[in-house]
């Protein structure tokens, strides 16, 4: 869990802002939606491979243009 201080003579929206930013890179929010439902291990997989595909996919287009 993030814990923010807030700082003297700093606004709400400040604080707020930085708990955000603060989640959003500790990865709590991704991590919040990954658990949102339960993904059968098969599926689980499958979405990695495509994943992996892709980037490797991404990896050599962008390769062959330099």
């Amino acid at each position: 869990m993030a814990l923010v201080k807030s700082r003297e003579g700093e606004g709400f929206e400040q604080l707020l802002k930085r708990f955000k930013k603060q989640c959003e890179k500790s990865g709590v929010l991704s991590e919040i939606k990954k658990r949102e439902h339960y993904e059968k291990p098969s599926v689980r997989l499958k979405k990695k491979s495509i994943a992996a595909r892709k980037r490797l996919l991404k990896k050599t287009r962008r390769g062959s243009w330099e």
